[in-house]
């Protein structure tokens, strides 16, 4: 009986020891940058700031499991914090919504458009849909718009990649709200 039990401990600690990698995952921007030509002074937009609800503002992917219970991935995350790949691919899809724009997430100059968002949702959802809820307030000219939005999209198939595609899709959606809405000013 003895002769088993160191065979059972290297068993026990072998098991322990293996952990699961790690997978990190980067929002794909959609758009595509226009270029801006010299000729004529472009309209400016200047993306502020996006901020996004404390708990998203963790590494791992956020999945909601039930109508009020919500985990946060241990081993799927962000490549970089979500509000700076939120703010980037923002930047990237308004820039090719808004060809002859200037859209940058620094201030150029006091006569540009501001705008900022908040994301109160950014995560897959137990019914297979991704959703992204949040509102946006942009300036333009001391004329302040504030625009709720809530977008659920189906994804395509199962897991953290279809998942992720699908909350760029969501994205670059409400990306394009805003382009109209900056458009039309």
């Amino acid at each position: 009986m003895k002769k088993w039990i160191p065979i059972v401990l290297v068993m026990l600690l072998s098991a322990c020891g293996s952990t699961p990698s790690k997978t990190y995952y980067q929002l794909p921007a959609l758009g595509t940058p226009s270029q801006v030509n010299g000729a004529s002074v472009p309209r400016q937009l200047w993306l502020e700031h996006v901020s996004v609800a404390d708990f998203l503002a963790q590494n791992g992917l956020v999945y909601q499991t039930s109508d009020v219970r919500f985990v946060t991935a241990q081993n799927n995350l962000w490549a970089s914090p979500l509000d700076q790949q939120l703010q980037q691919t923002l930047v990237t899809n308004l820039g090719g919504a808004l060809p002859g724009w200037v859209v940058s997430s620094q201030s150029m100059n006091s006569d540009q458009d501001v705008l900022n968002v908040t994301i109160s949702g950014f995560h897959g959802r137990y019914d297979g849909k991704a959703i992204v809820q949040g509102e946006w307030v942009l300036n333009h000219q001391g004329h302040l718009i504030k625009r709720p939005f809530n977008i659920e999209l189906k994804q395509d198939e199962d897991g953290y990649d279809a998942l992720v595609r699908s909350l760029a899709q969501a994205w670059q959606k409400e990306a394009q709200e805003i382009a109209n809405q900056a458009a039309r000013l």
